[in-house]
């Protein structure tokens, strides 16, 4: 007798011995298929969703543990953040933490690749190539501020330049979350919020990166503690989704709300051919 994981468990049985082979299946419901894998129910082309263990949790994790770490830096719990945004304390400690934040998504994308979820895809992708490349902008070994020593400053972290480059790159990126924001509420409500948090906190440390370039130290300090404030809610969020998923996948008795949106959407989980007949 063999077993095969996942929502369909079959058995089969020698039929030279005069056994049947008999099938059992499990269906999902399109709400609880959204809760787990935070993208809305569609047709897939194979059974690898079937077949694979659920990749979303590792992907949330590391968001989770990289986003607690920055956001209370950023906010300066325990001394850890100076006078300017993203000092010199945050580059000796965030290498680590963004690096464990991408390689934790990057692990999750390819594996929400391989199952054929889309949505969780991109997610998982843009967030892991973020901490990925912030962190890479922050490390001090690049030394990618040297360009712009001067006298004055002598690590150029603090020049006009520097700081309106990364400003243009979280504006950018704040784009990029408000489009995908769009989209994410097909999911569900505690998904989409986390969406609509982290558009807000990438336009408001643009908005720190822009008035440090214009010497504004007061209020780039205040805004960046504002972005923290945020991204610490989004951890938050994302904790908790983390531990709803855990709990769906393990049949732990843990009934918690994600606010299900997809009552709210045609069904798209019916296949593309009876979609064509109508």
């Amino acid at each position: 007798m063999s077993h095969t994981n996942g929502l369909t468990g079959v058995s089969n049985l020698d039929e030279e011995k005069g056994l049947d082979r008999t099938q059992t299946a499990v269906t999902m419901s399109p709400e609880m298929f959204e809760k787990l894998y935070l993208t809305p129910k569609v047709p897939h082309a194979g059974n690898n969703i079937k077949r694979f263990a659920n990749p979303t949790p590792v992907g949330l994790i590391g968001f989770n543990i990289a986003g607690f770490s920055f956001a209370m830096i950023l906010m300066g719990w325990g001394g850890a953040s100076g006078a300017s945004p993203i000092a010199s304390d945050i580059v000796s400690s965030g290498s680590g933490i963004f690096f464990f934040g991408a390689m934790l998504l990057i692990v999750g994308m390819i594996g929400e690749w391989i199952i054929g979820n889309f949505f969780s895809m991109i997610t998982m992708g843009l967030f892991g190539i973020f901490w990925l490349s912030f962190g890479l902008l922050q490390l001090p070994t690049l030394q990618l501020d040297s360009p712009y020593i001067t006298a004055d400053d002598p690590t150029g972290a603090n020049s006009p330049e520097f700081n309106a480059s990364l400003a243009l790159f979280l504006l950018v990126w704040g784009f990029a979350i408000f489009t995908l924001t769009i989209f994410s509420l097909k999911t569900n409500a505690v998904f989409a919020t986390i969406y609509v948090i982290l558009t807000a906190f990438s336009f408001v440390m643009s908005g720190c990166y822009w008035r440090l370039s214009s010497g504004d130290a007061s209020m780039a300090v205040s805004l960046q503690k504002a972005g923290g404030a945020l991204l610490f809610v989004a951890a938050t969020l994302g904790w908790y989704l983390t531990v709803v998923i855990i709990a769906g996948e393990m049949r732990f008795p843990l009934p918690l709300p994600v606010g299900d949106l997809s009552h709210f959407w045609p069904k798209t989980d019916q296949e593309l051919a009876d979609e064509k007949r109508k």
